[in-house]
């Protein structure tokens, strides 16, 4: 029996793109759903509950970042967001507003793949409870017994270092705010801190990564947070 093809929204008014990102998405088996208004994007959300959404920051009736949290009030479908805007406290805001992930024009669509089925496989996680063990490369952390191990021997965490590991965890392969790493891990009085989390993850960095000053897994996001690659 034929899997069902899941539906991504595109919210996107330059028809050029949009032609693109249908042909793209379809040739690999998804179905698109698609509208240039952010209103209508925001209703066809409501009504039509795609898997995920694809959205444009330059919409002619409402800026993208409105149309992110009018959605967020009510659903949490994945939202991968389309950007030509290149400034850290653009991808910053986008994040703490909700979005999953950004891309920022030109993009190939080898990457907005990639970004999407690491979205859709964070969404059916959660759909069936969080995962007791979440193995990346040869790393394996134990939320349950709070354990983490590299190559099948026991790596010793301090609680900070572990505290920040886990939030990553949570949020595998998607972009984490500094600002959500220092309100998540040390408290929100540590909002100007940014200085403790680049410390604590060249710590994680040399425990966990085999080349600390090239990391594989423990990603920079330059100016925005950090990123857990998902390599599944």
């Amino acid at each position: 029996m034929m899997q069902p093809q899941l539906a991504i929204l595109v919210i996107e008014d330059e028809l050029q793109i949009r032609r693109f990102l249908r042909t793209s998405l379809v040739s690999h088996g998804y179905r698109v759903l698609e509208t240039g208004t952010g209103q209508e994007g925001v209703e066809q959300a409501a009504q039509l509950q795609p898997a995920c959404v694809i959205l444009d920051l330059g919409l002619p009736d409402l800026d993208g970042l409105e149309v992110l949290r009018r959605i967020r009030n009510w659903s949490t479908v994945p939202v991968v967001i389309l950007t030509a805007r290149g400034q850290e406290q653009d991808k910053i805001a986008l994040l703490d507003a909700g979005a999953d992930d950004y891309l920022t024009k030109p993009f190939g669509v080898g990457e907005l793949l990639a970004r999407i089925r690491v979205a859709l496989r964070r969404t059916a996680s959660t759909a069936v409870g969080e995962a007791p063990v979440v193995s990346f490369g040869d790393i394996q952390v134990d939320l349950v017994r709070r354990t983490v191990m590299r190559n099948g021997v026991d790596v010793h965490l301090t609680p900070i270092e572990y505290r920040l590991l886990v939030t990553l965890v949570r949020n595998l392969g998607r972009v984490v705010t500094q600002r959500q790493l220092l309100h998540d891990v040390w408290g929100p009085e540590y909002a100007d801190a940014a200085h403790y989390v680049r410390i604590y993850m060249q710590h994680l960095r040399h425990k966990l990564e085999a080349d600390p000053s090239r990391p594989r897994y423990l990603i920079t996001e330059p100016g925005v947070g950090y990123r857990l690659r998902d390599e599944g």
